[in-house]
């Protein structure tokens, strides 16, 4: 290709600028034609990378070594950019540029895709020229930003362990505490079967399923960082009025501030997570939410042990200390950055820029934050986003992201298990102390198996995690429905050898779900949505894990009541299912950049078929 120079007219040569339109139009289409039988992305970027470089390195004469310096790369990657040869497909790493003569040097930027087959300025093709480092920002804003699992975590770990107090059923709940200490037929399954006990537990998340509408605008309008503290206000009002409640209608105005919290808080920080992070780690990072869950979750076991032992008000400081991580997140959050997706989305580039190279470390987030305002674009010419999630091109999102996996994540039976532990081992014979014990077992197998996901998501992948976790968690219920088919249900308490196994068999149960459905859940539907549908499909993420939460909450007392042992069952049955699912429809996502996501749906053996028709009706338009 020759070049053209203002500068320096002796450096034009005798191609025409229709000539070069041609040239790059040639280029532009052997893309879009590119047989998927080439070669590879790397051994193709070496072979264009060893042309461009043998050719750059001849034109050595004063004119083109001029222009050769003029027109380098600004970002500082790749091989020289002003070569173009049509035989050659442009890999990421060598720019394309446009030479005219009345400008010196016009910067094309990387339309050319090479795996995709996408062409004209695709959001995410200079994803290999992303830099930065992890920096201590970084790290505080992600430890800030996750402590929004802690507030989950605490409920889902609190909630339980109080209902087992007799304290607190004497005084809320008495025809269940009276239940409980006769000792009838009944106590080995049906001792807590209480509608109103269970809506104590249910209510939090009918409120976060009706408040991640809310949650929705504002994360969209005023930034997940907005969100985040609306949500840890909420949150600190429900503990302080749950510790001081005198009747049940005061506890379920508290436990619906509760759910206003937590909807906001799951709405906003899985996202925060996701935007912040490199996609190098962003697997990685994305589970601290999950992590910060879980140890919610064994602090508030671990709190009940000892509150259980304060008669007659140790639950209010069990409910009463919801307010704590309320507390460290709003203080936090004071301090937190906004995400720059945020911050683009909102029209504030400068800001945007200038937090990108604070968390990333480097000055060289040209790439990147190029790529965020061309999301943004594309966000913005977007004016329904839940409408847009319906289209065709959007079907994979929705149903595995929004639909999908967070109503497969509850329907695993994992919450149950969480939210009444206490009551299931009390129902197995063991004491009020002794049940709060093994609950905070389960619940360091829970901590145990998120920091195994931690390890390994961004290395096995998410599709491995959650087959293996399908089988280990499929026997796990098998074995505990077989052992409590047998020998319990008559009257007797279980015998210890065979109470020992079925704590076993929930702990392999709960490490299992530890490392794939309780951080996947969450990773895998915040990664896979585009920008201009992201916190619509965030919404939909949440409304259904919590409508599908509080609906098994509200059951499974009633259903381990009436189906006894077929509860165990049930849940393994429905966890085949799920893992078919994953099998069948899940694509791998491992240190996918989230702006290219989509490309992984074109090349699926099935949403493929999908994609391909709606994006032939939008040209056809």
């Amino acid at each position: 290709m020759c070049f053209i120079n203002k500068s320096n007219p002796s450096a034009t040569t005798s191609l025409t600028l229709a000539r070069i339109a041609r040239l790059t139009l040639s280029l532009a289409t052997s893309s879009m034609n590119r047989p998927s039988n080439l070669a590879p992305r790397s051994t193709l970027n070496a072979r264009t990378a060893r042309y461009t470089n043998r050719a750059m390195s001849r034109i050595n004469h004063a004119p083109f070594a001029a222009m050769k310096k003029a027109c380098s790369n600004p970002s500082g990657h790749g091989a020289y950019a002003g070569v173009v040869h049509p035989t050659f497909l442009m890999p990421r790493k060598i720019c394309a540029y446009r030479l005219l003569p009345d400008v010196s040097c016009v910067f094309l930027p990387c339309s050319t895709e090479m795996a995709g087959g996408i062409v004209g300025g695709e959001v995410g093709k200079r994803a290999d020229l992303y830099e930065g480092r992890v920096t201590s920002y970084f790290i505080l804003a992600c430890v800030v930003g996750s402590l929004g699992g802690s507030l989950f975590g605490y409920d889902l770990g609190v909630s339980g362990g109080v209902t087992s107090m007799d304290d607190f059923l004497k005084e809320f709940f008495p025809r269940v505490y009276r239940r409980k200490q006769a000792h009838l037929h009944e106590t080995d399954y049906c001792k807590y079967d209480d509608q109103v006990l269970t809506l104590f537990t249910s209510v939090l998340y009918f409120a976060a399923l009706f408040s991640t509408f809310g949650a929705s605008l504002v994360t969209r309008k005023r930034g997940r960082r907005m969100s985040i503290l609306c949500g840890s206000i909420s949150f600190f009002l429900g503990g302080a009025i749950n510790a001081g409640a005198r009747n049940v209608p005061t506890l379920i105005i508290g436990r619906i501030f509760l759910g206003i919290g937590i909807g906001f808080g799951n709405q906003a920080v899985p996202l925060y997570l996701s935007e912040i992070a490199p996609p190098k780690i962003r697997g990685a990072v994305n589970q601290l939410f999950q992590l910060t869950t879980c140890s919610g979750i064994l602090v508030a076991d671990v709190i009940n042990y000892f509150t259980e032992k304060i008669h007659p008000w140790g639950w209010r400081l069990s409910l009463g200390l919801a307010m704590a991580p309320a507390v460290l997140m709003f203080v936090g959050g004071l301090f937190l950055p906004e995400t720059p997706n945020s911050l683009v989305e909102q029209g504030r580039l400068e800001e945007a820029r200038a937090v990108l190279e604070r968390v990333r470390g480097t000055l060289k987030v040209d790439a990147e934050f190029e790529d965020l305002k061309e999301a943004s674009e594309a966000a913005r010419a977007v004016k329904h986003p839940f409408r847009n999630l319906l289209r065709p091109r959007n079907r994979p999102q929705l149903v595995i992201g929004a639909l999908g996996i967070p109503a497969f994540q509850q329907l695993s039976g994992m919450n149950s298990i969480l939210f009444y532990s206490p009551v299931i081992f009390q129902s197995l014979g063991m004491g009020s102390g002794a049940s709060l014990y093994s609950s905070i077992i389960t619940s360091s197998m829970l901590v145990i198996g998120a920091l195994i996901s931690m390890s390994v998501v961004d290395r096995l992948g998410r599709r491995f995690l959650f087959i293996e976790a399908g089988f280990q968690m499929v026997t796990s219920m098998v074995v505990v429905g077989v052992i409590l088919a047998l020998e319990f249900g008559h009257g007797a308490e279980l015998p210890k050898s065979l109470a020992v196994i079925l704590v076993l068999a929930i702990c392999a149960f709960v490490v299992a779900y530890g490392w794939s459905w309780g951080p996947l859940g969450w990773l895998v539907p915040s990664e896979i949505f585009p920008l201009e549908t992201r916190s619509a499909g965030q919404s939909i993420v949440v409304c259904v894990n919590m409508f599908f939460t509080a609906a098994i909450a509200q059951c499974f007392l009633a259903m381990l009541c009436h189906l006894r042992y077929g509860v165990f069952i049930l849940f393994a049955g429905l966890i085949v299912i799920m893992s078919v699912f994953v099998i069948l429809l899940l694509p791998e996502t491992k240190q996918v950049p989230i702006e290219e996501m989509s490309q992984l749906w074109e090349k699926h053996w099935f949403w493929k078929n999908i994609v391909a028709r709606d994006q032939e009706r939008q040209q056809q338009h």
